[in-house]
């Protein structure tokens, strides 16, 4: 069911965990820089299609003849798509591995590419509708991989800063590592900063549509080459488990799997139950802060929409730093509860300094604000995978990822009606106050999480056990040196003699 490599791939000899220990043999393999950066590729490409309406909302409400709300729902299929097929999915994934989700969720992004280039003609919005809807459910085959791969690929140290880097292809989503880092949450950044520079915002419509055309051809050849790169590249797993915590999980006996089971375990889990709703406000406040940013930038400065753009960039461009810096951070210090817990806190002042500073008619203050918003906000959520995968080990990541997701998908689809509609009646600082506080209330609720590293007590006693083992060997070579416990010290006159 599961393919296997080679043993013969080589492995880096200084890897981050090696040894007989209790689980076997453990190293990290070269490999696992080639998937991480071929999925992360994939994903940017799945995250710049969602938000590649949204960056220019004006200019296709125009072009198809629709209403705001209309492009919105664009953006929120992503959303809406998803909270079905989680399950689904996640059953895939845990019965079939990464390859095939891999396969599958690369070909949908291409397949939905290509069936958007049906759709440049005006009349044509249900064409463009169903192109996007295809690419919404290839993200339900990517959203869940990011914790699986860094578990399955990557040693204890690594694996907080892997799982940033996988999160941020999707949002884009020493070494080496930070230069692979940067390929990430480069998606979403790309959504703002490549549509209002490849289409402006021009008033002939058959001109409009030739630029539309130009980025749809261009999203669809980088997808499909991304797509044959996955059925050549991308492996199911390395020949040995990078980590001990890996390893003991492919040591358990077959047992047929629970789904089910698994999920009501996870729900019976308060501090995981905690993080789920909190990571659903936090994300769920960036999602519609993403869907809505061109109109609340455009009713502020007018003609603007290159720079409103430019600020959905530097918003994904400071998320990127501050996702590596707080990976790194987590894979040397662990305290995933402090770190959660102070990000949060900064995410909620970044979006209340960002709320009175729209208005004041200074761009260059909206830059800088929403550079502090986007390096708390979206820096979180690898926070959040880590943290989840730790608080319910050895359970499925993909299965408590997911479950994280869903809570995400559904506070993003309330939260951009609700702050769509409060932004029409009300202004932008009315919606982006109901923003505010909901984050206030994730970060209320974040203070209350236990943090149960159990995954990180798994490696723990493994090494321990691994150490134990080893101290007997060695006890056990000075008996049989010389067994008379008298004479003991003629074993150590002997090995300096040989000295």
């Amino acid at each position: 069911m599961v393919r296997q490599e080679s043993l013969q791939e080589p492995a880096e000899p200084g890897g981050d965990e090696r040894g007989p220990g209790v689980a076997g043999e453990v190293r990290v393999s070269r490999r696992r820089w080639v998937v991480l950066l071929l999925f992360s590729s994939y994903s940017l490409c799945n995250a710049f299609q969602w938000i590649q309406y949204g960056s220019i909302s004006n200019v296709f409400m125009r072009f198809y003849g629709v209403s705001a709300f209309a492009i919105d729902w664009l953006s929120m299929s992503y959303m809406l798509t998803y909270i079905p097929l989680l399950f689904p999915v996640a059953w895939l994934l845990d019965r079939r591995g990464l390859r095939l989700i891999a396969l599958t969720g690369s070909a949908l992004n291409a397949l939905g590419a290509w069936v958007k280039l049906g759709s440049l003609r005006p009349p044509l919005f249900p064409v463009t509708v169903l192109g996007q809807v295809i690419c919404s459910l290839a993200q339900v085959f990517i959203l869940g991989m990011p914790s699986c791969i860094a578990s399955v690929w990557f040693g204890s140290r690594e694996v907080s800063t892997a799982c940033s880097i996988a999160v941020f292809g999707n949002q884009s989503r020493v070494t080496s590592l930070q230069s692979k880092l940067k390929i990430l949450k480069l998606g979403i950044a790309l959504g703002f900063l490549v549509p209002p520079v490849l289409v402006p915002n021009v008033e002939n419509v058959e001109k409009l549509a030739y630029h539309i055309s130009i980025m749809f051809f261009m999203t669809a050849g980088v997808a499909t080459a991304l797509f044959i790169l996955v059925v050549i590249v991308f492996k199911e797993k390395p020949p040995y488990p990078p980590s001990q915590a890996q390893a003991l999980i492919q040591l358990r006996p077959a047992v047929e799997y629970s789904y089910v089971q698994s999920i009501l375990r996870l729900l019976r889990n308060t501090s995981f139950v905690l993080l789920m709703v909190t990571y659903g406000l936090n994300t769920g406040c960036f999602y519609s802060l993403s869907t809505l940013l061109n109109r609340m930038v455009i009713h502020h400065y007018p003609g603007e929409e290159v720079n409103a753009g430019r600020i959905g960039l530097t918003l994904v461009l400071s998320g990127m730093a501050g996702a590596l810096i707080s990976g790194l951070w987590l894979d040397r210090t662990k305290t995933y509860k402090q770190t959660t817990l102070v990000v949060y806190i900064m995410s909620l002042v970044g979006m209340i300094v960002y709320t009175f500073t729209l208005s004041l008619g200074h761009l260059w203050v909206v830059f800088v604000t929403a550079g502090v918003l986007g390096f708390f906000m979206t820096g979180y959520l690898p926070l959040g995978f880590e943290f989840a995968a730790e608080l319910t080990y050895p359970e499925s990541e993909g299965t408590s990822s997911g479950l994280l997701n869903v809570s995400a998908q559904i506070f993003g689809i309330a939260f951009t009606i609700s702050q769509g509609q409060i932004m029409d009646r009300y202004g932008t600082k009315a919606g982006n106050l109901f923003l505010c506080s909901f984050l206030l209330l994730g970060t209320i609720m974040t203070a209350f999480i236990k943090a149960d590293l159990r995954r990180q007590q798994a490696n723990v006693e493994s090494e321990r056990t691994r150490l134990q083992g080893s101290s007997q060997i060695t006890d056990y070579g000075l008996v049989a040196c010389n067994p008379n416990p008298i004479n003991s010290h003629s074993c150590s006159l002997a090995h300096t003699q040989r000295k």
